[in-house]
């Protein structure tokens, strides 16, 4: 199992669950996150003063997977989130040890 973990364009979510359901992706956990990379943040105006948002918005997407759906998975956000301008995000995936699902006890892939 892994666990995938993207941070996009917040006006890119819709986008991305569409394109993750026909994958069989049943939930994801979503969370709204401010940040930056290379671009550093931007300037922006405010009653006609210049000012510079170092932290931009943006919204980080947490999903388990099966091992044999990752790939897909990743394919998937890559496309659906790509704008080709600077700050589309960034996806990493991790190793999940361990899944339970509280209500019914299951583990592991049936928890997912």
């Amino acid at each position: 199992m892994k666990l995938v973990m993207a941070v996009i364009k917040p006006f890119k979510l819709e986008d991305v669950r569409e394109a993750l359901t026909p994958l069989g992706v049943e939930g994801m956990t979503i969370s709204e996150v401010k940040g930056f990379g290379r671009q550093k943040g931007q300037a922006e105006i405010y009653r006609g003063a210049e000012y510079t948002v170092n932290f931009l918005p943006k919204v980080k997407i947490e999903v388990a997977v099966k091992d044999d759906v990752v790939d897909s998975v990743v394919e998937a956000i890559t496309k659906s989130a790509e704008t080709g301008k600077i700050g589309d995000g960034k996806i990493f995936v991790y190793s999940l040890e361990k899944a339970v699902r509280i209500r019914t006890g299951e583990t592991d892939s049936e928890a997912l």
